[in-house]
Formats: structure tokens, C-alpha cells, sequence
């Protein structure tokens, strides 16, 4: 059985361990606001331009002179999984989450005897594919002294991915990020951006007509490099909101555990401190009374 002595210690350090989680908390709350703001201001931006995109596409169809990054290679054997993470943990399922997804599809591939290659950006999914998926790794992006994501890391990435494309070292590129819905809601990705996909427009039945200068082929040979680095922008932002979430969320929960395990052991810490003054209770009146 501990001793008071050992119960008044690990009530202090829980005490000291509630104050931090209770900080982390207050700290992803405050940096939740500003990624969740930069992530929504993102989306209308990059499904707009994923739609005009989509018209140049289905404009452009199967043309012999349409841009490589839209038709492919040709090829569907290799592929190259960019595994988007955190460069700190502690937020829970967060970077587990996007590593278990980005597993389960080198998994498949490889069981259908594709080649797959893996270049991460964060510490965390290096980490987390490191023992097993090792010898795919092809790069790493380091993010860590990054503040705030900006569009030049976006970029930065993007040109890594497509000097790798140019230079025919794999056929499709996957990007894997957590989208975010709500603080307690993040949904692990995966979106193909080589060759670049787009959905069908929507529409009534009613076409519209549009005249390019220049011509489409063209105009997407200039959009799409910078459409890949789009879709890496948007998924950091997606990440970035959905980190802070989930160590607000995370952190929120160990802050309550911590309060439950300080009421449990202040609890024992009172039951064994009134045990034993009852026992030098009952050794103070033996005495006397034997003398």
C-alpha cells in the first residue's frame, strides 16, 4: 500500500500535468480559430478553380497534345503516396489516422503488384511508416520550423512531386491529409492529383460555350502545375485545422482524466491518512491504559 508521503507526490504531479494539458487546451483553442478560418477561406477558392478546371478537362477530352499531368502516363504501376502529418503529436488520432489510410492503400497496391513509393511531409507519418514502409521512402519535407503554412510550402512540395513526374519515377501521385469537419470530427483523405482528376460539371442539360485565348491545351498546361500545389495548399490548411481540433479535443480529455485520477487519489490519500491516525489513536490509549 503507497504511503502518504508517495499519494501526496502523485497527487502534486498529476496536479502539475492538469495545468499543462489545461494550457495545451487553451493554446489549440486559440491557434483552432485561426487554421479553421484559413481551411474554410481555402474551399470555395479550390473548388472553384477545380471546376473551371473540370471544363478545360472535358473540353480537352482525350487529345493527343492534351498535357501530360492531365492524360498520365499511360501507366498505372507506380505509384507515389505523399503522406501529409503533423510535426508533433499529442493530438490524439490525428497523424495515426492519415498514416493507418496511407498503409491500407501501399497495402493494396502492393498486393496487386504495383510499385509504391512514399515521400512524407511531417515527422509524425514518417515515424509511423518508418518500421515497416522504410525502404519506399523517397524524400521527406520538413515542416517544423514552419509557423504558419503558406502557399511557398505548398509550392515547395508541388515542385518535389513534379520533378519526380517529369522524370518518370511513377505514374500516379496520391495525397493523404485529414479533412476537417469539427473540433471532435477529422476525416482522414486520399485524393489523386496525378493525373489530375476533376468531377464532371454540373449542370441542367443547358451547355455554355466559351472561347480560350490561348487554347485550352495550353491554358491547362499553365493551370495544372499550379493546380497540384492547390490541392497540397488546401490539404495543409485541412490539416492544420484539423491538428489543432484534435489536440484540443485530446488534451480536453486528459485534462478531465487528470481531475478524475486527483479526486481518486485525494480520496485514498484521506482514507489512509485517517487510517492512520485511528491506528496511533488506538496505540496512545493501549499505552495508557497498560500503565
Amino acid at each position: 500500500m503507497p504511503s502518504l508521503k508517495d499519494l501526496k507526490n502523485r497527487i502534486e504531479s498529476v496536479k502539475s500535468t492538469r495545468k499543462i494539458t489545461k494550457a495545451m487546451q487553451m493554446v489549440a483553442a486559440a491557434k483552432l480559430r485561426r487554421a479553421q478560418e484559413a481551411a474554410e477561406m481555402s474551399r470555395p477558392y479550390a473548388e472553384r478553380f477545380a471546376a473551371v478546371m473540370g471544363q478545360l478537362a472535358a473540353s480537352v477530352g482525350d487529345s493527343d497534345t492534351a498535357p501530360k499531368l492531365l492524360t498520365g502516363t499511360g501507366r498505372d504501376q507506380t505509384h507515389l503516396l505523399v503522406v501529409m502529418t503533423a510535426e508533433r503529436g499529442l493530438c490524439g488520432g490525428f497523424n495515426a489516422n492519415i498514416a493507418k489510410l496511407a498503409r491500407q492503400k501501399a497495402e493494396a497496391l502492393v498486393a496487386e503488384g504495383k510499385t509504391v513509393r512514399i515521400l512524407t511531409v511531417g515527422k509524425k507519418g514518417r515515424d509511423a511508416l518508418r518500421r515497416d514502409w522504410s525502404e519506399h521512402f523517397v524524400g521527406h519535407v520538413d515542416l517544423s520550423e514552419v509557423k504558419r503554412v503558406g502557399y511557398g510550402d505548398a509550392q515547395r512540395i508541388a515542385k518535389d512531386v513534379l520533378d519526380r513526374f517529369e522524370a518518370e519515377e511513377f505514374d500516379v501521385a496520391t495525397i493523404f491529409f485529414s479533412r476537417f469537419r469539427n473540433v471532435v470530427t477529422q476525416i482522414p483523405t486520399a485524393t489523386q492529383i496525378i493525373p489530375a482528376q476533376f468531377d464532371a460539371p454540373e449542370g441542367d442539360g443547358a451547355t455554355t460555350l466559351y472561347d480560350y485565348e490561348p487554347g485550352e491545351e495550353e491554358i491547362l498546361a499553365e493551370l495544372l502545375p499550379k493546380g497540384v500545389a492547390t490541392q497540397i495548399f488546401s490539404a495543409l490548411l485541412e490539416n492544420g485545422a484539423s491538428e489543432q481540433g484534435a489536440r484540443m479535443s485530446a488534451m480536453d480529455n486528459a485534462t478531465r482524466n487528470a481531475g478524475e485520477m486527483i479526486d481518486k487519489l485525494t480520496i485514498e490519500y484521506n482514507r489512509s491518512r485517517q487510517a492512520a491516525i485511528t491506528n496511533e489513536l488506538i496505540e496512545i490509549i493501549s499505552g495508557a491504559e497498560a500503565l
